[in-house]
């Protein structure tokens, strides 16, 4: 018996297998809108097996994409633009997640395949917000500092956004609290230099994406799943950290946050992280066991023996695969052959399944 494909269930939400297709951006929006290319991608690993696809990060506004040609969620439109593909994820039996996020200071820069550098308000871009006003690298812009009323309009942001993804019929949402990113630079050091409630102690750099899980948990409906993906460490001497992960997940799990999304760095481009098969597995293992909450893990998991070992020793209750899904958007049903289970095929693609 796998324990990689038996079913994961989360409130009133049953995921088929545990292999979730992590958020990856695609730069090929227009407008913040889906397009067919969207439709095509995600529908395609709905149709290869995955239990759960999730939508790469959208953004709660406009302001808050990482580039120009990010998804976004902030405009009923969008809704309307998701619920077919939504529809379309869920008629292959997997589950449809959509990524809440707002970019911070690391909004407004190119897509990786034209350099990914910032651009400036002449090429298409904005000025970025954040904590505090301080670069995320060499060369980009300072962002502005965000006042207090900016926080509240933000929190408002996620919660008008949670409503609309709700109407298109997700039935999980992810907050992007990792990768340097607004939430993860509120709880990092590093990038958090404010002087008020939320900025300095631990207990206030947790004070504002506790706020915004906590809006969000009480707009999203109750026998719905809601995740929040975190950079467990910034892998910098003073930077946030294991330690402060457990103290920020306890109150998340209280809060009603169901699975904690385990990735690590970037809120800084400097860290020397090591990167390995399975290199973030250990952070998922830790969270599970200190926070008592579910986990998945992320991170160079590319074998279906891997993928096994870790969910069935208890390392996380899930692994999400992003590259090695854009490598083979069909990697569950290779890997349920490999692991020697039967699982339904596509009635189209069952003339191959032997």
């Amino acid at each position: 018996m796998s324990r990689l494909f038996t079913p994961l269930q989360l409130r009133e939400v049953t995921c088929r297998n545990r292999i979730f297709v992590s958020p990856m951006c695609q730069y090929s929006s227009c407008d913040g809108m889906p397009t067919d290319w969207h439709l095509v991608h995600l529908g395609s690993r709905a149709v290869g097996g995955a239990g759960l696809v999730m939508v790469e990060a959208t953004a709660v506004s406009a302001e808050g994409r990482i580039s120009p040609d990010d998804s976004g969620i902030w405009a009923d439109r969008h809704a309307e633009g998701f619920a077919p593909i939504v529809n379309f994820i869920r008629k292959q039996g997997a589950v449809a997640g959509i990524q809440l996020a707002h970019a911070g200071r690391k909004a407004s820069t190119d897509a990786p395949w034209r350099g990914g550098g910032p651009l400036g308000p002449g090429s298409r871009g904005w000025q970025p917000v954040a904590p505090s006003p301080l670069p995320f690298a060499t060369g980009h812009p300072v962002p502005r500092e965000l006042t207090v009323a900016d926080l509240a309009t933000i929190e408002d942001q996620f919660v008008a956004a949670a409503q609309r993804a709700q109407a298109a019929g997700f039935q999980v949402i992810e907050l992007h609290m990792a990768h340097g990113y607004l939430l993860h630079e509120f709880l990092s050091p590093l990038s958090n230099h404010r002087r008020d409630d939320y900025g300095g102690s631990l207990e206030n750099r947790l004070r504002f994406p506790l706020r915004v899980a906590r809006a969000v948990r009480a707009a999203w409906p109750a026998e719905l799943p809601l995740f929040v993906r975190l950079s467990v460490t910034d892998w910098v001497e003073g930077g946030w950290d294991l330690p402060q992960s457990v103290a920020l997940c306890r109150q998340l799990k209280e809060l009603g946050v169901d699975l904690i999304d385990c990735s690590a760095g970037f809120v800084t481009p400097d860290a020397a992280i090591p990167f390995g098969p399975g290199y973030q597995t250990p952070f998922a293992t830790a969270i599970r066991h200190e926070a008592g909450i579910a986990t998945g893990t992320v991170g160079f998991i590319t074998e279906p023996a891997q993928a096994e070992q870790i969910v069935a020793t208890g390392l996380a209750d899930a692994v999400f695969l992003a590259r090695e899904m854009l490598r083979d958007p069909h990697w569950p049903l290779r890997a349920a052959r490999a692991l020697r289970v039967d699982v339904s095929w596509p009635p189209q693609y069952e003339r191959a399944k032997l």
